[in-house]
């Protein structure tokens, strides 16, 4: 399902489908699409809405997660996530690009390109992965003054507040500034890299009736939960951010050793994806068939 070959757009804009599936039963889950064919890939699974990470994107740049990418730069990939599966998407806001003002270009920017989401977190540039160590983070009012921008900006997106201070912190620091943050306009909070089950109970219990992200990233500080466990602790929102890219990246690494040690790719046939498995995901057939719909211009006859 593309915008070209959909029987029909979305009414609503992407903020409010993105808010209607997070306000309906159930936990939210939000794996991460890393580009349009991963996003066509999670909607043929049944997922109803995705998450695109600033980690999964710069490293697909060939680049590390320190804030170097531009609001531009990240509308590309919004934009192809968005059309390619007309999916409400929430996106990885980093630190805002700057101050208030640069908080509020990225709102607007983020919303143009087809996003139903962002969030914002709380560290200081240059930023790191939240499962990093020696992270540095802004003043807790320094920050609810850019949520604050960002939910002044938003027409339908919804703004997520991210905190990394359970680290440096504790969990009562985090619990604080994630209070400030919900009274500054945060729609809800994603409380980043907590190390306990029952630090997750804790900010739950701290934050009644405010919508709460779990992040079960791999290989991270927080222990490997499933959607269900994450739904039972009390948490709206679940996000896998950067499973596609890892998957897609360890693939590509044996392809090209196959490559080189083989001068062929006849050892790693059986693991791609066909030419017709490929041309079903992108739908090159409707694709066709929506162009011959489309008459050839034909110069009148005219007689002088």
């Amino acid at each position: 399902m593309t915008y070209l070959i959909a029987d029909h757009l979305p009414d609503d804009s992407a903020g409010r489908r993105f808010r209607q599936a997070l306000n309906d039963p159930g936990i939210l889950q939000l794996p991460g699409a890393h580009n349009g064919q991963a996003a066509l890939q999670a909607r043929a699974a049944g997922f109803e809405a995705l998450y695109l990470s600033g980690a999964a994107m710069t490293a697909s740049m060939g680049l590390p997660d320190l804030g170097i990418i531009t609001i531009d730069e990240v509308c590309f990939f919004i934009r192809q996530i968005a059309r390619a599966s007309g999916l409400p998407l929430l996106v990885d806001g980093d630190t805002g690009y700057g101050e208030a003002l640069n908080v509020m270009h990225m709102v607007r920017a983020f919303e143009e390109a087809g996003a139903g989401a962002v969030h914002l977190e709380d560290q200081l540039l240059p930023k790191k992965c939240g499962h990093l160590n020696d992270k540095k983070l802004a003043p807790a009012a320094d920050m609810a003054a850019k949520v604050a921008a960002a939910a002044r900006a938003a027409r339908d997106l919804v703004v997520i507040a991210r905190t990394d201070a359970a680290a440096s912190e504790g969990i009562e620091g985090a619990i604080a500034r994630a209070k400030l943050y919900a009274e500054a306009g945060a729609e809800a909070i994603f409380p980043e890299a907590l190390t306990s089950v029952e630090m997750f109970r804790q900010m739950r219990a701290a934050l009644p009736g405010v919508k709460l992200l779990a992040n079960m990233t791999e290989f991270g500080r927080t222990p490997a939960l499933t959607a269900a466990e994450f739904e039972g602790l009390g948490y709206d929102m679940v996000i896998w951010p950067v499973s596609s890219l890892r998957v897609a990246n360890k693939a590509q690494q044996k392809l090209y050793a196959a490559l080189a040690r083989d001068g062929a790719t006849t050892a790693m046939i059986p693991e791609m994806q066909t030419r017709q498995e490929l041309y079903d995901t992108i739908g090159l057939n409707a694709f066709e068939a929506l162009d011959r719909t489309i008459a050839a211009s034909v110069a009148p006859e005219w007689e002088g």
